[in-house]
């Protein structure tokens, strides 16, 4: 797993693998990893588009304030729309999706 981004130290158990996917793609990240830190390791820039004019948004902020960074977790009758990625903890299997988006090109 190459994860440039990735900083030592903090409360992240790096001994602790979980798979997660984000709009369909797998990857990897540890336990303790917020989905957005886990994102931000895995170098993913873009996570969603702006309501009006869909420019591309990424992480802001690191708290629960984030603005940008709004995701639909799970699927199907448990799916959980409008969190903040910032504040979703990673977990095994966990299924993301970025909200207002037409189409995600990696930035």
């Amino acid at each position: 797993m190459s994860q440039i981004n990735r900083l030592g130290g903090g409360q992240i158990d790096r001994t602790k693998t979980l798979d997660f996917k984000f709009d369909g793609k797998s990857y990897q990240g540890h336990a303790g990893d917020t989905l957005a830190s886990a994102l931000l390791a895995n170098n993913v820039r873009l996570m969603g588009r702006s309501f009006k004019y869909h420019r591309p948004r990424g992480v802001l902020t690191s708290g629960s304030e984030e603005p940008n960074a709004i995701m639909e977790l799970r699927d199907g009758a448990r799916q959980e729309p409008n969190t903040r990625a910032t504040t979703a903890e990673l977990f095994e299997g966990l299924t993301a999706k970025s909200q207002n988006k037409i189409g995600l090109p990696q930035i």
